[in-house]
């Protein structure tokens, strides 16, 4: 553009960070993986890197999970922007952080170029984390519990099929609190969000139980308001 100089505009970098969350052993899981390379090398970190000129931010997120964990096609949401002055000892870097939800046995993730491996550790017991990667997770975390009170996020969470015992706990697990059982089906049921799918589950020594699925055609928005008090 004429008469336009970007050179006396000093430029900070952009990156891009994943929360991933899963459900596994009785634990709200977060995928990390360890530091290859300096700044905080060795140290565990969300999943993300530097984002390129050609692509977008959605784009390098999902790059960066390959990339770093071997994850793709995952349900990825944007999160918050992240941009404190010092946040990153290399340079002024401003960071734009996403969460994502899958099933536990759905992926199986796999240390990439830039990291020494990648695991998942529960949100109650994290080891210290590079950057400000703790205020990112604890973000993400907050925000989740939130969203369970007006959307069906909690269903990426799940296998496809799973039985109402399955559902509560995974929402205990999210919420670090455990819930009414009548007055959770009451709610899930008035919610209409779900469907049986005609296949039952055996759970322990006791009568199996029905599997349900989430309907298609509900609305995932505002039906399941104020689902948990």
């Amino acid at each position: 553009m004429d008469g336009y100089d970007a050179s006396i505009y000093e430029r900070p970098s952009v990156t891009v960070d994943v929360v991933i969350f899963s459900l596994h052993n009785e634990n709200l899981r977060v995928l990390l993986i360890q530091r290859k390379y300096e700044p905080y090398q060795g140290a565990w970190a969300i999943p993300g890197g530097f984002v390129q000129m050609n692509e977008s931010l959605e784009e390098a997120a999902r790059r960066e999970l390959m990339e770093e964990t071997a994850v793709s096609n995952v349900y990825l949401e944007q999160l918050f922007t992240f941009g404190e002055p010092n946040r990153d000892p290399r340079t002024r870097v401003i960071t734009i952080a996403y969460i994502a939800l899958v099933p536990h046995d759905a992926i199986q993730p796999q240390a990439g170029d830039d990291a020494a491996q990648a695991d998942w550790f529960s949100v109650a017991d994290l080891p210290d984390l590079a950057f400000d990667h703790q205020k990112i997770i604890d973000y993400a975390l907050t925000r989740l519990r939130y969203k369970l009170e007006y959307t069906t996020v909690g269903f990426e969470l799940l296998p496809d099929q799973f039985t109402l015992t399955d559902l509560q706990r995974a929402y205990e697990l999210i919420l670090g609190e455990q819930l009414d059982k009548r007055n959770f089906r009451n709610k899930i049921a008035a919610a209409e969000i779900l469907e049986e799918s005609g296949k039952m589950k055996q759970e322990g020594k006791g009568r199996p139980a029905k599997l349900y699925q989430y309907r298609q055609d509900a609305v995932a928005e505002v039906k399941t308001r104020r689902l948990f008090p």
